[in-house]
Parts: C-alpha cells; sequence; structure tokens
C-alpha cells in the first residue's frame, strides 16, 4: 500500500498551507479535510458552520465508508496526505490510525480563537478540537503511532529546516518544490473553501512569522486559559528549528 499521511490540525492553523506545500511534490496526492461531512452530521456543539448545506451535499458523510476509502483508494501516488481537523474524529473506531503515519499541527490558542471567532459563533474548546487533540497526541505517543508534531509559528521561523526534518520522519525525501506554489484554489479545495482560504489563496508559500498579539473577549479568553497546559505539553514534542554552523 502506498504511504498514507493524516495532517491532524486544529482550525485557523496554517493546515492548508501545508496541504499545499505537500501537493507541490510529483510523488503525493492531498485530500482535503475527508470526515468534514461525517463531522458535521454528528456535531456535538453548537457551532454554525458556514457552508453546511454545500459540504453535506459534497461529501459523503458515512465516516466509516470514508475511512475505508482512504485506506483503500488508489489515489495514483506514492503518497496521499489527509489534512484533518482532529474534532472531525468523532464516533469513528481510531484504530485505523495505526496503518497511517499521523502528524499533529499544533498553534497557540489564543491564536486559533482570534481568527476562528471571526467567522464562526458561540464557540466551546471543542470546536477548535485542541482537547480532542491532546486527546490524540496521547493515545498516539502510547501506541507508537505518532511520527511527529509541527507547531505554526516554529515552521514560519523556520519552513525549509522544520520541512525537511518532517520529511526525515516521514521517510520521505524532502525537496524544495515544497516551499512554494502558485497563488489561487486548488482543484483538492473543499466546497468551503471560499469562507476558509482566501489568505492562503493570495499565498505563494509560507509567510514568515510575525509576532502577533490577540485582544479575546473574556469568554473567548477563558477557553485560550483552559486550552493553554495541553498546548504547551504538545509543543514539548514539536519539531524544532536546528542550528546550522
Amino acid at each position: 500500500m502506498d504511504k498514507r499521511i493524516n495532517l491532524w490540525s486544529s482550525p485557523r492553523n496554517i493546515s492548508t498551507a501545508l496541504m499545499y506545500s505537500f501537493a507541490q511534490r510529483a510523488d503525493t496526492a492531498v485530500v482535503d479535510e475527508p470526515l468534514y461531512a461525517h463531522y458535521l452530521l454528528r456535531q456535538p456543539t453548537e457551532a454554525d458552520h458556514p457552508g453546511r448545506a454545500d459540504i453535506l451535499d459534497s461529501q459523503n458523510g458515512n465516516g466509516h465508508e470514508v475511512v475505508e476509502h482512504m485506506l483503500n483508494n488508489d489515489y495514483g501516488k506514492a503518497a496521499v496526505v489527509f489534512k484533518q481537523m482532529t474534532h472531525h474524529l468523532v464516533e469513528l473506531d481510531p484504530g485505523f490510525l495505526n496503518r497511517m503515519d499521523n502528524v499533529l499541527l499544533i498553534r497557540d490558542p489564543r491564536a486559533i480563537l482570534n481568527s476562528f471567532s471571526k467567522v464562526v459563533k458561540d464557540i466551546t474548546a471543542e470546536d477548535i478540537g485542541i482537547p480532542q487533540q491532546y486527546k490524540l497526541f496521547r493515545q498516539l505517543k502510547k501506541s507508537g503511532n505518532l511520527t511527529a508534531v509541527v507547531d505554526a509559528r516554529l515552521l514560519l521561523m523556520a519552513p525549509e529546516n522544520v520541512l525537511a526534518q518532517l520529511c526525515e520522519q516521514l521517510n520521505i525525501p524532502f525537496t524544495n518544490r515544497m516551499l512554494s506554489w502558485k497563488s489561487g484554489a486548488r482543484p483538492e479545495d473543499g466546497s468551503w473553501a471560499e469562507h476558509w482560504y482566501g489568505n492562503v489563496h493570495k499565498s505563494t508559500g509560507f509567510k514568515p512569522w510575525q509576532e502577533k498579539a490577540y485582544d479575546l473577549s473574556p469568554a473567548l479568553s477563558v477557553i485560550a486559559d483552559g486550552c493553554r497546559l495541553a498546548y504547551e505539553e504538545m509543543l514539548g514534542d514539536a519539531l524544532r528549528p536546528l542550528v546550522t554552523s
């Protein structure tokens, strides 16, 4: 079987940019959030996702069938990367993860909430997936199926350096083609792209890291504070830019 890679991310991370990065590889296919419709049909929170009807029309909402397709479909490439949201992994047996490489893509909770709250209201911690991501982190570490943790800030500080390390962990060769792409939409984009992908469609590569302060509402600050320890523990395992002489 060709290599199957899950990028388990929170929303409003750089997951789409990383998907575009992998899409530049001649040996790799990419799939955008295949479990989104499955999640929406079983969503345990009240957050209103834009484009919900279009998502349900465009995707198979049976997650069990989607998992079988992810595992067994011939994508015609040596590797396939599935961009996934951690909170989409609901009411599914996680055993299939043992047959795939699993990368966690993490970001500071304050940054996530600042961005997510501009599109979605009535947010809980579960809507940004950090509690689920932390649970998955612990499970994957225990089972030996955690391939790597990538932090958005550390990746943007040194894209080539961190991507090369990620490729090494995935046992695939790094290529400089992963550092840039053409601006605009990609054919793999999900139907929800018009609501979320405006900035990445304007990009041609990873934007340089810039320190920012986020002025969150009291309610969002409580959520961010509640996610802080989980994020920091995962950050302890993240790939870090290597100092070269």
